[in-house]
């Protein structure tokens, strides 16, 4: 079900509020706008990950440990590849909030505040 106008709106002011207030939980989180998958990273790795495999088994067959080893290190790499994030320019802009994030959270918490007495008052 997606999400009205107003809710999106409303979404996007929390996740901004949470970007100012602790911008490094919101990054470890995943939700910032800056970071976001690679196409590009994807293929690669998978392409990696799928070399390593074709190493890995060449050399069971071979019976040669290095050319597994190799494989299995290779396999390993392209799925750490594929999983990376790409980072835009996302950290050096929350960066510059830091401090004025006491300020705009009571605002902001009354903001939302005065939007749940609006929207229980317009239920009833």
């Amino acid at each position: 079900m997606p999400l009205s106008e107003h809710e999106q709106k409303l979404l996007e002011q929390l996740e901004k509020q949470l970007h100012e207030d602790d911008p490094k939980f919101a990054n470890s989180m995943g939700s910032d706008p800056g970071r976001s998958w690679s196409t590009r990273h994807i293929v690669i790795g998978v392409l990696g990950t799928l070399a390593g495999v074709l190493l890995l088994l060449v050399g069971v067959s071979l019976q040669n440990i290095l050319i597994g080893v190799l494989g299995f290190i290779v396999m390993g790499g392209g799925v750490y590849f594929a999983t990376m994030r790409s980072s835009g320019a996302g950290q050096s802009k929350s960066a510059g909030n830091g401090g004025k994030s006491a300020r705009p959270r009571s605002s902001f918490m009354s903001s939302l505040e005065e939007r749940w007495d609006e929207r229980r008052r317009g239920d009833s």
